[in-house]
């Protein structure tokens, strides 16, 4: 019988499994861009998504055992990107809490910090031009964090409702009801920073 390629799934499982080496290297070539593109544009400081994602195949690695196979296995590991970046995000707030708390208190100032408009891809490349798409990038992190991996999954990743709901561990009436309220959030916050021609791009969808 021939040998299934590397990139299977099915191969990929098995391998995983028995601790195959080649198995691992398959996983991180074929899933290391995706998570990191999704992770980036879920964290509060970008900067610390190649830490995440690295924690992320860890998770992998060490839980593949329990994976049964009742969902996708791109499914399964975004879930666990989308619940280590939350965790990450929370983390960061609570230190940077902490952090401002204590500077505000040695040097009396008031504190803040440069915010950096996220240089990653979006989903509009065919439509809008380099300047626009960092500007929607940007509008994006202004989102709920509720919402917002809703809009990236369904909007950047192009998944269905069902993997959304599956990733997200809610349910499909909830995951539209965040992808119709996160779509209204981004257009109220770039409405202005676009021009008029361009903006009605960003009308929300109707969800079905």
């Amino acid at each position: 019988m021939e040998q299934p390629a590397p990139a299977d799934p099915v191969w990929l499982l098995d391998g995983l499994r028995n601790g195959d080496e080649n198995a691992f290297e398959a996983l991180v070539s074929r899933y290391q861009q995706p998570v990191y593109n999704l992770v980036y544009r879920l964290m509060e400081d970008p900067s610390d998504a190649c830490d995440v994602v690295q924690e992320v195949f860890l998770k992998v690695f060490r839980n593949v055992g329990t994976f049964r196979g009742s969902s996708s296995l791109k499914t399964w590991i975004y879930r666990i990107a989308v619940n280590e970046a939350h965790n990450h995000r929370r983390w960061f707030q609570r230190h940077r809490k902490r952090e401002i708390g204590l500077e505000a208190e040695e040097e009396g100032s008031r504190c803040y910090q440069d915010v950096l408009s996220d240089p990653g891809r979006s989903p509009f490349d065919l439509a809008v031009g380099t300047e626009t798409r960092a500007m929607v990038e940007q509008a994006l992190t202004e989102v709920s964090e509720v919402f917002r991996p809703a809009i990236i999954l369904r909007d950047m990743e192009d998944m269905s409702y069902e993997e959304v709901a599956e990733i997200l561990q809610v349910s499909i009436g909830t995951v539209k009801s965040r992808i119709l309220r996160g779509r209204e959030a981004l257009r109220r916050t770039l409405t202005g920073r676009l021009e008029p021609e361009t903006s009605v791009r960003f009308k929300p969808q109707v969800v079905e």
